[in-house]
């Protein structure tokens, strides 16, 4: 992993932007704190068990998370460019993590620490406006993973992922795909090829 500063915030201030103004002051923290992070397919930015310090916004690129379950990698989401990702117990609470966060595929991050997040929150009231917009919109999205998760028969689960979820279709290798809806491969790529005719 290689780790630069200086980075170019543009598209993550656009987003935190369009949850609120942020102030001149909020910009110019964030481009003195947050850096850059290059990670290479495969690699991880956190193991269960490890206390997550930081915030990660992707400039380019996949991340998952996963949880192991025997011998079993098991996807619980996936996010590509433009997204927030982290360990939401593990930076809220500064506890050891459930989940395992995996580059999907070479990776351009942004990276921001826990405690520069929490000066943040401290010193710039209006950020905690921007932090509860984010928390909302990333619990909407869970709120859409466990309803995938209980949607029977794998068609419908598909079906489900593709109105969904397009933007990663042909993005995502399908056993992640696979993995996040509960299903096997053989079983979703028999489904596939079906619907796709």
């Amino acid at each position: 992993m290689v780790i630069q500063s200086t980075p170019d915030s543009s598209r993550l201030f656009q987003l935190l932007g369009s949850l609120h103004p942020l102030t001149p002051e909020i910009i110019d923290f964030l481009t003195q704190k947050a850096t850059t992070k290059t990670v290479r397919k495969g690699k991880m930015l956190l193991r269960s068990g490890e206390i997550c310090h930081h915030l990660y916004f992707i400039s380019k690129g996949a991340i998952r998370g996963f949880i192991k379950e025997e011998d079993k990698d098991i996807t619980t989401w996936i996010s590509i460019d433009n997204e927030i990702v982290t360990s939401i117990s593990g930076l809220n609470d500064q506890a050891p993590s459930r989940e395992n966060i995996q580059a999907i595929e070479n990776s351009e991050l942004l990276v921001i620490s826990h405690a520069d997040l929490e000066t943040l929150y401290r010193n710039y009231l209006e950020f905690n406006i921007v932090g509860r917009k984010l928390l909302q919109r990333y619990y909407q999205d869970a709120e859409g993973r466990a309803f995938v998760a209980r949607i029977p028969g794998t068609d419908h689960k598909y079906q489900y992922f593709v109105e969904h979820y397009p933007h990663l279709i042909n993005r995502v290798p399908i056993k992640y795909i696979a993995s996040f809806l509960g299903v096997t491969l053989e079983t979703l790529s028999r489904v596939r090829r079906r619907l796709s005719v």
